[in-house]
């Protein structure tokens, strides 16, 4: 697999190298030459602009001799490398600066082009007798006294600049071949620098696919192997944190489990077999009921946590006020606050707020909420909830003043079956998926839950919901 792989690169190399020579020496030679073409006219027509300028104003009012400006011209024409022509109105070159390159002495233009004149540029400028090759020429008309006085005509070898277009491609050609060795040299290095990773990164890859994600995976490199290997390396270390999660999350399934059901089987043998006196039965079958119900709802949250991550759940989206919400939700506790003495306080910053959302599954996240900070308060305590707004959000708090969440215990809050030790020990109806139910309902509205808390001091959540536009001030 790996020499086949190497072998059709090796294959696309060299066409690849053949293709980009053709392409040179065709179409490249062609572009470069248009290119160096249009470079060709801009300088003469610039140059003929210049010697208009300079010199046939003087000449049109007789103060220079056309002797004079051919010497001057034939000096410019030297230097461009071109032939210059000072034609009168009436077609006539008066001035040239290489008059032997001609057949003819007296050369009208207008007898061999009566358009020729006419044209600013000429791509292919033939005439026979008179031009010894094919010219790129350039035709400028000269005023003095508001009329046309006579033309500027300079020409410049085609051959000439095709055969610099030929050596500057013969120049990348070399150059191209000198690039294309290096290549070769690079492409053998990076041969051998990349079948030793890549049977790693192969290797590694069967070990994780067998369920072996603690097999180690080392490659000391900063380039892209090196970050692949660092992907896969972390991607195994996540999978196996998820395996280790799933046996953790089967052994606390089957501990919520087994204890209601231990004591529910034991309990129900106990009434069966007259263990238990007939006048005592009716507190034994609370105790079997207490434990059906957290049976029962533990199978429910285990539910609704699946609901959402297979997104089977869908949100009932509707307009309604979260004061109202929160009051409704906090009535339901006012049992169990009596029971503690603990007082609720609600503090709204406005009447009414009116939000966006799935009303029942929000009621269900403050109830989860209440019910926590309740668990977590201490007698003669007071719980706070709260509106706010700001912008197009409204953010609810909900704020204890109980035992507060160890700093290194915050991320954990959101784990399933996560539950304080103190949560253990004196609740033992909470089965640890609350919070882990209002994470997923918070974030199935994409909107953001977090929690702040000090040991000793409390602990506050706080969630945000899109208000409803019509009411936005």
């Amino acid at each position: 697999m790996k020499r086949k792989l190497w072998f059709n690169l090796v294959i696309c190399y060299i066409l690849s190298a053949v293709f980009m020579f053709t392409m040179l020496n065709t179409y490249g030679i062609s572009r470069i030459e248009k290119k160096m073409i249009r470079e060709k006219k801009d300088i003469l027509y610039n140059e003929a602009t210049s010697i208009s300028s300079e010199y046939m104003s003087s000449f049109y009012k007789k103060q220079m001799a056309l002797g004079y400006l051919t010497t001057q011209i034939t000096v410019i024409g030297n230097i461009l490398d071109a032939r210059i022509w000072i034609v009168n109105r009436s077609g006539l070159v008066i001035s040239d600066t290489r008059p032997e390159e001609s057949k003819v002495k007296e050369i009208n233009v207008l007898n061999i082009d009566p358009d020729f004149l006419s044209e600013t540029f000429s791509d292919y400028t033939v005439m026979p007798g008179v031009l010894r090759e094919p010219m790129l020429s350039v035709v400028l008309p000269v005023s003095y006294n508001y009329q046309v006085q006579g033309y500027i005509v300079i020409h410049s070898s085609l051959n000439q600049i095709s055969k610099n277009a030929v050596y500057f491609v013969d120049g990348i050609n070399l150059i191209f071949l000198a690039f294309l060795a290096f290549l070769c040299i690079i492409f053998i290095v990076i041969y051998f620098f990349t079948i030793t990773p890549l049977s790693k990164l192969n290797k590694a890859a069967k070990e994780y696919t067998s369920g072996n994600y603690i097999y180690p995976l080392k490659i000391n490199r900063t380039d892209e192997y090196g970050d692949l290997a660092n992907s896969l390396s972390y991607m195994a270390g996540e999978m196996n944190k998820l395996d280790e999660y799933q046996k953790k999350f089967v052994a606390n399934i089957s501990h919520d489990f087994r204890s209601p059901l231990t004591s529910i089987k034991g309990y129900a043998e106990a009434l069966l077999d007259g263990t238990i006196p007939f006048e005592m039965k009716d507190k034994y079958l609370g105790i079997i009921l207490f434990e059906t119900e957290r049976l029962n709802k533990l199978t429910s949250s285990l539910l609704t946590l699946n609901r959402f991550e297979n997104r089977g759940t869908f949100l009932e989206i509707a307009s309604f006020d979260i004061n109202h919400i929160i009051k409704q939700t906090a009535e339901s506790f006012e049992g169990t606050c009596t029971k503690k003495k603990i007082t609720l306080n609600l503090v709204f910053s406005a009447k009414e707020i009116y939000v966006d959302a799935d009303m029942g599954k929000i009621q269900q996240v403050l109830y989860n909420l209440l019910d926590n900070a309740i668990k977590f308060s201490p007698q003669n305590s007071s719980i706070k909830v709260s509106t706010t707004e700001k912008g197009d959000k409204a953010f609810v708090s909900v704020k204890d003043y109980g035992i507060g969440i160890p700093k290194e215990n915050l991320k954990k809050v959101w784990e399933r079956f996560y539950k304080t030790d103190a949560s253990r020990g004196k609740d033992k109806k909470g089965t640890g998926l609350g919070l882990s139910i209002t994470k997923e309902i918070i974030t199935a509205h994409d909107e953001n839950i977090n929690v702040i808390s000090t040991k000793g001091v409390g602990t506050e959540f706080i969630f945000s919901l899109p208000r409803t536009e019509g009411f936005l001030i």
